[in-house]
């Protein structure tokens, strides 16, 4: 019997569509050759990267990236840590 290893990414429906697999692409990188050198300090959960990841697999390359540049933005040292998924729908 085969067991599916399931990774920290969304591994959800999403349509791929050219600017979605830009966007993954750019995350899966970052997490591939620079996330290693910054190590694990994230204070969210998921982390920055797997949001983003989440971010532009659901609701596209703009909303996504404007998601995950907020939720960057909410990462300095005076942000709240804790568990902030990313939004199904928009508000």
């Amino acid at each position: 019997m085969r067991r599916s290893v399931r990774g920290r990414n969304y591994d959800g429906p999403w349509r791929r569509t050219p600017g979605r697999l830009f966007g993954i692409g750019a995350i899966r990188f970052y997490q591939l050759v620079f996330s290693p050198f910054v190590g694990g300090h994230c204070r969210h959960v998921p982390t920055c990267s797997e949001f983003g990841y989440e971010a532009v697999a659901r609701h596209g390359l703009w909303r996504g990236g404007w998601l995950t540049a907020r939720r960057v933005a909410r990462c300095g040292p005076f942000g709240h840590p804790g568990h902030d998924p990313v939004p199904t729908e928009r508000r």
